[in-house]
C-alpha cells in the first residue's frame, strides 16, 4: 500500500490531490486499486500517511495498511489506535443507482451468461473485454431500455456499473457498445442452445410443449440498408413504417427457446415448416406437441406436420364454425374450468384429426359488446346518412361510397344489415336498411366460441384446451418485449445491428423470465416487474468521514434495504455487499 499523486484540472488550473493504493494479484498480472482519496496534503500530512502506509501487518504477508483499517480498528489489543472523526463534517458522494445493475448480473452470473461471453468474446483492446461490454449491453436493457448512445453519456455513469464490472466510465462510448453489437450476433444459435440447456437444468424445465407465435415491430427511418424491412401487416398500428417479423418459440412456462427473424411482408403461415424445422435441427426431434394460433393454418401446414410424425394443436378461423352448427345447439358439454366449456368433435372428413368445441363465457360477454358497440355504430351512421338525404338532393353513388366507407369502418355488424341505395322520380338519393334476423340468430348463437384442430389422440379435452391456453404465454413474452423492454421502434438501419439489437433484447427476456422463476420458487408470486422495481431503489455512495488529522476516510457503502427489500433478498437468496472495494479506474 503506497500513496501516488494525482492530478486534476479545474476551471483551467491544474489541481493535485494523494490517493491511497493497494497492489494486488489477479490472473492476468499485478494490479492496482486505490483504497481512498485522501484530498489535499500539505508535506507534513502527506509524510503521516505515508509512514502510517508502510506499518507491515504480519497477518497480511507483509502488506503494507493503515493504522484505521478495518482490522486494526477492530483490533482487541489495549495498544490499538483510535482516529478521531468529525462528525458534524461527514458527507456522502457519488449516489449512484446499484440494485437494478446489482441483481441483473446476479441473474447473468446465476444462469452462466458472463461465463458464456468471457468464453466466446474476444479479449478485445484497451484491457476491456468484450464480454464486459456485452453485459453492459444486457443489463440496461433490462434496468432501462435505450440506446447506445444514452448508455454511453448516461445511463452508465449514473449506475454502480463502473464497480460491479470493473470497466471505468471513459471505456465506454457509443461506438465501442456498436462493436459489442457485432460481437455478440455471430454466436446467436450458440446462446439459445446454451440458454436452453442452462434454464432446463436449473429450474426443470420441461419442453413437451413448445408455443409458437410472431409479432412485428417496426423502424424509425427509411431502413434502406436492411432488405428484411418491409411494409406488412404492423401489430403495432403503424402501417406507415417498414417493419421486421419476430418469430418466437416458448416453452409452457413462457421460457424461450429460440427465436427467427423475418422479412416484415412474410406472412405467418409460411414460417410454421422453417421454424420447425430450425428447432428440431438444433435441439433434436422428439414427441413435442406444438401449439400455435389460427394465423398458422394452412393445409400446407398441416400436412407437414402431418408427414412428419408432429403432434400439434391449431386454432382455426370461425368461419370452420358452421361445421358444427349441430354439436354447438347440443347442451352435453363438459366443464373444464369456470365459465368455460368444451366439445370434442370428430372431424368432419373422417381422418385422424379431432376438433375441440370450445365455449367460455369471458369471451362471449367481450363478443356481445363489441358487437354492440358497431352495430350501435352503423345504426347512427345510417341515419346521419338518411337524414342528409331527407335534407337535400344528393348523388346515389356519393351516398353509396358513405355507407361503404361507414360499413368498412364497422367490419363486424355491417353483415347485420342489408342496406338498399335508390334513386327516386326526382333523381333525389333514398337509403334504406333492413336487418338480417337469420344472421343475428347465429351470431348470438356462436358468440364465445371457438373451434381447434388437434391429432393428440391420448389427452382428454380439458388437457387439450389447457395446453392451448398456454399459448398466452407466448402473447406475454411479446408484450414484455415491448412494453417493459422496448423492442421497438427499432432505430438501427442496418441487417446486422437490428439483428443484434433483437437478440439482445431476447437475452434481457431471459433474464426477465429467470427472475420470474425465482420469485415463483420463492413464493412472490409471478411478476418480476415490481420485485426488480423495488430492489432497483438501492443505492451506492461514498461516505467521506473527515479525520482529526486532516485525513477523510471514504467508503464505498450500499444503501440499508428497507424491510420489504430485506424480505425480498431473503426469500431470494440474495445477499447484499455491505462495503465495496474503492478500485482505481
Amino acid at each position: 500500500m503506497f500513496v501516488r499523486p494525482c492530478y486534476r484540472m479545474k476551471d483551467g488550473k491544474r489541481h493535485s490531490y494523494w490517493a491511497l493504493v493497494e497492489s494486488y494479484r489477479t490472473e492476468r498480472g499485478p494490479r492496482q486499486r486505490v483504497v481512498s482519496y485522501l484530498g489535499r496534503l500539505d508535506e507534513e500530512g502527506r509524510l503521516g500517511v505515508q509512514e502510517a502506509a508502510t506499518a507491515k501487518s504480519e497477518e497480511n504477508d507483509g502488506q503494507q495498511r493503515l493504522p484505521f483499517a478495518d482490522d486494526v480498528l477492530q483490533d482487541e489489543s489495549p495498544d490499538r489506535r483510535w482516529v478521531t472523526v468529525n462528525a458534524s463534517a461527514v458527507r456522502v458522494e457519488n449516489c449512484v443507482q446499484f440494485g437494478g445493475p446489482w441483481l441483473a448480473l446476479e441473474l447473468i452470473k446465476k444462469i452462466g451468461l458472463d461465463d458464456f461471453f468471457h468464453k466466446h468474446l474476444p479479449a478485445g483492446r484497451a484491457n476491456v473485454h468484450w464480454s464486459s461490454i456485452a453485459l453492459v449491453l444486457v443489463i440496461c436493457r433490462l434496468c432501462k431500455p435505450s440506446s447506445e448512445l444514452y448508455i454511453a453519456e448516461h445511463f452508465y455513469r449514473e449506475t454502480a456499473l463502473a464497480q460491479l464490472l470493473g470497466v471505468p466510465e471513459s471505456k465506454i462510448y457509443e461506438m465501442r457498445l456498436y462493436r459489442a453489437l457485432d460481437e455478440i450476433l455471430p454466436h446467436k444459435e450458440k446462446l439459445e442452445v446454451f440458454l436452453k440447456n442452462r434454464l432446463g437444468e436449473l429450474f426443470e424445465l420441461e419442453y413437451d410443449l413448445l408455443l409458437y407465435d410472431v409479432t412485428s415491430t417496426y423502424f424509425e427511418g427509411q431502413a434502406k440498408g436492411n432488405p428484411k424491412a418491409k411494409h406488412g401487416y404492423s401489430r403495432d398500428k403503424r402501417s406507415d413504417c417498414k417493419q421486421v417479423c419476430i418469430a418466437l418459440v416458448v416453452s409452457r412456462c413462457g421460457m424461450p427457446m429460440g427465436y427467427e427473424v423475418f422479412d416484415g411482408n412474410r406472412r405467418d403461415s409460411t414460417t410454421v415448416e422453417e421454424i420447425v424445422k430450425t428447432m428440431e435441427s438444433r435441439y433434436g426431434k422428439s414427441n413435442r406437441v406444438w401449439i400455435m394460433d389460427r394465423g398458422m393454418l394452412s393445409e400446407d401446414n398441416i400436412t407437414f406436420l402431418k408427414e412428419g410424425g408432429r403432434r400439434y394443436i391449431i386454432g382455426t378461423p370461425k368461419s370452420m364454425l358452421k361445421q358444427f352448427e349441430t354439436q354447438l345447439r347440443e347442451k352435453s358439454w363438459d366443464h373444464v374450468r369456470e365459465g368455460v366449456e368444451v366439445k370434442l368433435c370428430p372431424s368432419p372428413e373422417g381422418d385422424e384429426e379431432t376438433f375441440i368445441l370450445c365455449r367460455s363465457r369471458d369471451r362471449l360477454e367481450k363478443e356481445q359488446a363489441i358487437f354492440a358497440r358497431f352495430e350501435s355504430r352503423i345504426e347512427e351512421g345510417l341515419n346521419k346518412i338518411k337524414s342528409s338525404c331527407d335534407k337535400k338532393k344528393q348523388s346515389p353513388v356519393k351516398i353509396a361510397e358513405r355507407v361503404g366507407r361507414l360499413k368498412g369502418a364497422n367490419s363486424r355488424a355491417a353483415r347485420l344489415v342489408d342496406v338498399k341505395v335508390e334513386e327516386d322520380h326526382d333523381g333525389r338519393a333514398k337509403l334504406t336498411w333492413t336487418k338480417k334476423d337469420s344472421l343475428r340468430e347465429w351470431i348470438t348463437l356462436t358468440d364465445g366460441c371457438y373451434v381447434l384442430r388437434s391429432n393428440v389422440k391420448d389427452w382428454t379435452n380439458e388437457d387439450l384446451w389447457h395446453a392451448y391456453m398456454q399459448l398466452t404465454e407466448a402473447e406475454l413474452a411479446f408484450r414484455i418485449q415491448k412494453s417493459d423492454l422496448r423492442i421497438r421502434p427499432i432505430w438501427h438501419q442496418k441487417e446486422d445491428r437490428v439483428l443484434a439489437h433483437i437478440l439482445v433484447c431476447f437475452l434481457a427476456y431471459v433474464l426477465w423470465k429467470t427472475l420470474a422463476q425465482l420469485c415463483r420458487r420463492a413464493g412472490l408470486g409471478d411478476e418480476p416487474r415490481r420485485v426488480f422495481d423495488e430492489l432497483g431503489e438501492l443505492r451506492m455512495v461514498d461516505v467521506i468521514l473527515p479525520t482529526s488529522e486532516g485525513i477523510d476516510i471514504r467508503r464505498r457503502c450500499v444503501s440499508r434495504p428497507n424491510e420489504h427489500q430485506t424480505i425480498l433478498l431473503e426469500q431470494l437468496g440474495l445477499a447484499l455487499p455491505q462495503h465495496l472495494e474503492i478500485t482505481q479506474m
